[in-house]
């Protein structure tokens, strides 16, 4: 799962009193931002084995800190907390949380399996990367139901919801198609982190022409 890790993000922002969509989407992939940086400090590890699923080379045999479900509401209680005290908001604080931890429930849905439950096997996933007729499908679906969602209700400019599914169709399409590295370096964290940061940009863009809903 990739830009599909934004659809919780951009369902609840269409919700009165919910944090900004920034920070939401920051939340909705905020396990993957420290999974990419614990990479280039040593802590988690990945190496390229192409064929260990149909749509994804990456295989992620070591990163039990931020793809366990332990560590993934850890990263949520986090996130809650840091929103809760800049905002003395429980119910964004709670929202913000619940975004943290369904990405390694969408996780579970297509990785094949490498994920655990707290740090160590057995390892879990369901393997929809390995049917790629149903994880293509499912991940546009709901990504784009979610911002057809919110632009309805949020009403933002129509321009910048177009810019925002542009890069978002972009960088799912670069993902899917695009040249597969034959190894990891730094440079793939920073690809992520470019990635994530791209999006993220474009949801701030977009969230600063949006409405309050009715």
């Amino acid at each position: 799962m990739f830009i599909g890790h934004w659809a919780p993000a951009l369902a609840v922002a269409a919700r009165r009193k919910t944090p900004g969509l920034t920070t939401l989407f920051i939340a909705a992939q905020l396990v993957d931002w420290a999974f990419f940086a614990f990479l280039l400090l040593g802590a988690e590890h990945m190496r390229m084995t192409p064929g260990i699923s149909v749509m994804n080379p990456m295989d992620l045999y070591d990163m039990p800190y931020t793809h366990s479900l332990l560590g993934a509401l850890g990263f949520a209680a986090v996130m809650g907390a840091a929103v809760w005290l800049a905002s003395r908001d429980r119910t964004a604080a709670l929202i913000v949380a619940a975004v943290v931890v369904s990405h390694w429930l969408l996780d579970l849905l297509v990785h094949v399996p490498d994920l655990t439950l707290a740090g160590s096997p057995p390892k879990i996933g369901l393997g929809l990367w390995n049917h790629p007729m149903i994880e293509m499908p499912l991940e546009l679906g709901i990504t784009f139901a979610a911002l057809w969602f919110y632009a309805r209700v949020r009403r933002p400019a129509p321009l910048r919801v177009a810019v925002l599914a542009l890069v978002l169709l972009a960088l799912q399409a670069i993902n899917w198609f695009g040249p597969v590295a034959s190894e990891v370096t730094a440079g793939t964290s920073l690809l992520a982190f470019f990635a994530y940061g791209s999006a993220t940009l474009a949801a701030w863009w977009m969230g600063k022409s949006a409405q309050a809903p009715a």
